[in-house]
């Protein structure tokens, strides 16, 4: 019987046999060789239709066909993060796998981490979740964790930092952490500094107007102040983190994580992914597998955050002549006086501090913020507001009992940390799981005098006959993300005059 030697690895595989090569070119992409029918049947199952593509421009114009492939047929790449799926593949197909990238995972003792978590001397309890959530991190080397808003992914970060931190020290490589927003930054530099270390002698922060070079080991950056550095500039980094890492599809953001070509070590946060598939694969390639660490629903039930209770109410608004489009609706409900009274009403009758977010600067919240200015402690927060006087206005919330702060969805729906808010109300309908579930998110800490939140969902029905508007729709959508979550909510129904 005759045998087919596989050049490089020495394999020797009946010529009957299906067989794929997989080699490591570098810490972002795989290389896999193999005959053009088994590359084309591993690109078919690696490519996606992007959601709603039939309404981009590129498709409209015929540049773009609508999809995805994260396989390259001509050159046979694909992310490591992916290894998994190809293994998984392979087996299914009855395919041999040659396998040369030697990826393995990383021997850790519970006992020797217990030692290293206790010799950072932590004024705070690490809890069972976070220290699972590290274990299982050190051990992959790469993965996406995914772990609601409030459960403590801040920690975990630290814990892997300063873990990592040992383990590239003889390689003199740097850690990188990318967050979105300048006022993460300030808050990961300051969270470091609440675990016990010294932020000032070991992290240096990169946003507008801060030097891009530092020879601390660990940088924290915005991805806007990096992404356009050259592929040298990341050389120097062996770790990389990517806090809410669902907003890592975006191409700048994927261009930071195909540049760090000799990264090893990877790891994602995330509190929400959204419901396709493509989305999670492309954050799994750059990253790492899927990791739950814990629900918000576990969380809330062991008291470790606060009590979520969510009231819908749905606006009847006066019947329409005439079937809206969504932009159409969007423009009459941000501009409708009534509807702006009634949240304006809500925002002065409830007691605690309350986070009224929006989505449109000037259409929606500078309406909503010059309605209310005048009052006492009301503050307005949106993308042209800059860090100090976020984090100014952050420490004032923290100190008050009753005030309203009126803020963007995009800056205040994602990562910030304000312990003392009661209330929340979405004046802005959204279908975004994302958005929704980051959103509600920011009122779950536990303060020394909150043990609970409120949020506000405000809905609209201006269906025209039997068929019902967009946001309406939208506003079933959160229903069933609700439910989903086992989340705790009623709705009722106002008519608007």
């Amino acid at each position: 019987m005759q045998y087919k030697v596989v050049p490089k690895h020495k394999e020797y595989i009946l010529p009957t046999t299906r067989y794929l090569i997989i080699d490591k070119k570098d810490d972002v992409y795989l290389k896999i060789q193999a005959e053009e029918d088994i590359r084309r049947e591993l690109g078919a199952y690696f490519t996606f239709e992007v959601p709603g593509f039939k309404f981009m421009n590129l498709y409209r114009n015929r540049v773009w066909d609508g999809k995805i492939r994260l396989f390259s047929y001509a050159t046979g790449q694909i992310y490591v993060g992916l290894y998994p799926y190809i293994l998984d593949w392979c087996k299914k197909n009855e395919v041999e796998c040659v396998d040369g990238s030697k990826i393995q995972d990383t021997k850790v003792e519970d006992k020797k981490v217990d030692q290293f978590i206790n010799a950072l001397n932590i004024p705070l309890e690490v809890r069972d979740y976070q220290k699972e959530a590290f274990i299982y991190a050190v051990r992959k080397n790469r993965c996406l964790l995914l772990s609601p808003t409030a459960s403590g992914k801040s920690l975990i970060s630290y814990l892997l930092v300063r873990f990592n931190i040992l383990r590239l020290k003889e390689r003199k490589k740097k850690i990188l952490i990318i967050v979105p927003t300048t006022s993460l930054v300030e808050q990961l530099y300051k969270d470091f500094k609440d675990y016990g270390w010294a932020p000032d002698r070991n992290c240096h922060r990169i946003y507008q107007g801060h030097e891009k070079d530092t020879n601390k080991p660990v940088v924290i950056s915005t991805w806007q102040s990096i992404y356009k550095m050259p592929k040298s500039y990341f050389a120097n980094f062996g770790c990389v983190f990517g806090d809410e890492a669902h907003l890592f599809k975006a191409k700048s953001l994927t261009g930071i994580m195909t540049k760090l070509h000799q990264c090893k070590y990877r790891f994602g946060f995330t509190g929400t992914l959204d419901n396709t598939q493509i989305h999670q694969l492309v954050l799994e390639g750059l990253f790492g597998p899927v990791r739950k660490v814990v629900t918000t629903k576990e969380l809330m039930d062991k008291k470790t955050l606060a009590n979520l209770k969510i009231k819908c109410i749905i606006l009847k608004h006066p019947e329409n002549r005439r079937r809206m489009t969504y932009v159409e609706e969007m423009d009459y409900l941000v501009s409708c006086e009534s509807r702006n009274n009634f949240i304006l009403e809500l925002c002065n009758n409830i007691s605690g501090n309350t986070l009224c977010l929006f989505q449109l600067v000037e259409k929606h919240g500078k309406i909503l913020y010059g309605s209310m200015k005048g009052n006492e402690n009301v503050y307005f927060v949106y993308g042209g507001t800059d860090t100090d006087q976020r984090e100014k206005i952050r420490g004032l919330v923290e100190k008050h009992k009753n005030s309203t702060t009126i803020a963007s969805y995009g800056t205040f729906s994602t990562g910030i940390n304000i312990r003392n808010i009661n209330n929340i109300v979405l004046a802005s309908p959204s279908k975004s799981k994302i958005r929704v579930l980051q959103s509600i998110g920011r009122g779950l800490r536990i303060s020394s005098n909150k043990d609970s939140i409120l949020v506000f969902d405000i809905a609209d029905d201006i269906s025209y006959k039997e068929r019902r508007n967009f946001t309406l729709t939208h506003f079933m959508e959160r229903i069933n993300i609700y439910a989903k979550e086992q989340f705790n909510y009623e709705i009722d129904k106002v008519k608007l005059k």
